[in-house]
Order: C-alpha cells, then sequence, then structure tokens
C-alpha cells in the first residue's frame, strides 16, 4: 500500500522579531487533496510531533480558497493532522513511498538541520521513493546526506522560495536566512520562475516547488512519478 508523509513545522513566531509563523495551509492542503484523490494515505509528521501551527496570514483573504476553507473546517484535519502529527521517532520511513516538506517560514528554524526527518528522508529516496518539497520546506534538503556524506543538494536541480518574493512579501532582514542563497551555497542549481506563479523543478524522484500556489504542481508531478 502506498503511503505519504507530510511534513510540517512546529515553530509558532519568528526567533528574532515578534511576527507569528507557521505551516502555510495552502502548501498542506493543496498537495493532501492531490494524493488523497489518487486513494494514497497520508500521515503527518512534524520534528516535535503533536501540534502544528499555522500562519495566520494564510487564513486570510485571497490566501484562502475552497480546497483551503474544506480543510480548515473539516474536524478530522484540524483535530487530527494538525494537532496530533506524529514524531520522527514515530515514523518507520519503510512505510512510506512520497515525503513532502511543506513550507511557511516557520520551517526555517527547524527543518534545515533536523537530522531525524533527514535520515527518514534518506531512507525513504535510499528506496526509490520520493522526495519532495514545496517553498520553505525545500530547506529540510540541506540536512540531507548522500551515502557517502556529501550534500545531498550539491548538483540537484531544485527551487524554493526565492529572494525576489521573500523581497516583495517585505521579509528579507527578518527571515533568519534566504532559502534561495543557502540552497545555492550548498551546491543546488537553484531553478526559479516568476514570482508566485506555480513553478515545479524535477531532479530524478527529487520534486519541488517554488511557493504556496506550486503545492497542487507539486502533488501532480509526485504522482506522475508513482504512476511512470
Amino acid at each position: 500500500m502506498t503511503k505519504a508523509l507530510i511534513v510540517a513545522t512546529n515553530v509558532p513566531k519568528f526567533n528574532n522579531v515578534n511576527r507569528a509563523t507557521g505551516l502555510w495551509l495552502r502548501e498542506a492542503t493543496h498537495f493532501h487533496k492531490v494524493i488523497q484523490d489518487n486513494e494514497i494515505d497520508i500521515d503527518y509528521v512534524s520534528p516535535t510531533g503533536g501540534y502544528i501551527p499555522l500562519d495566520p496570514l494564510c487564513l486570510s483573504g485571497d490566501s484562502m480558497d475552497n480546497i483551503d476553507w474544506d480543510f480548515y473546517l473539516d474536524n478530522h484535519f484540524r483535530n487530527h493532522y494538525l494537532a496530533t502529527s506524529l514524531s520522527p521517532k514515530e515514523v518507520t520511513a519503510e512505510d512510506y513511498q512520497v515525503i513532502y516538506f511543506a513550507g511557511g517560514h516557520g520551517a526555517m528554524w527547524d527543518f534545515p538541520e533536523n537530522k531525524n526527518l533527514a535520515k527518514i528522508a534518506q531512507q525513504i529516496i535510499a528506496n526509490n521513493g520520493i522526495v519532495s518539497a514545496n517553498c520553505v520546506g525545500t530547506t529540510a534538503l540541506l540536512a540531507m546526506r548522500t551515502k557517502d556524506g556529501k550534500r545531498f543538494t550539491a548538483g540537484k536541480k531544485l527551487t524554493s522560495f526565492s529572494n525576489d518574493e521573500e523581497a516583495l512579501n517585505g521579509l528579507t532582514s527578518e527571515v533568519k536566512f534566504l532559502p534561495e542563497d543557502e540552497l545555492k551555497k550548498a551546491g543546488a542549481n537553484f531553478i526559479k520562475g516568476d514570482p508566485f506563479k506555480p513553478n515545479v523543478v524535477i531532479d530524478g524522484n527529487l520534486i519541488t516547488g517554488q511557493n504556496p500556489n506550486s503545492a497542487t504542481a507539486v502533488g501532480e508531478a509526485v504522482i506522475k512519478d508513482l504512476l511512470k
């Protein structure tokens, strides 16, 4: 039975300014819907397990569409997936064929150096599974290593939230780092599209999306890979 593991942040606040953060809801819901519509079971995991906070900005205005509202108003989604996510020690990597790192600025603080999550992803890809990520979630790849100890990102074609998008957000000076810069420093072949437009980059069993509006396309690329 094919299963997918969605990874989300536990961080509710920037560590340097009084600004709330967390998971950007669309990055989970739009990917979740594609996977669910293809009758694939889903679990959620977070760095510490338990409650997954939502960035309050993702719940306002044009940030929410019908898919987001359907999930947000679903008691099982909120009370099971978001409130009681698994911890890494509760995850058996061999049970999953797909891992997906969802974004939200909170991920900057608990994804890039998380060896426990990296180990799960490394085991999944070693078993010919798929490692996927979106937006800031791509920074989780910074902790991954190859079998010979080299950076997983070295030479990989990928994308994430771009410097241009962070500048348009007005958060360049407040975020922990710029994902585009850090991934390039780690040897990645960074490929970006227009700000806030869907952009997916595929390199073998690695599938990455640029921004929240890319989450559906990442899910579709994952399904296409699974079916080939």
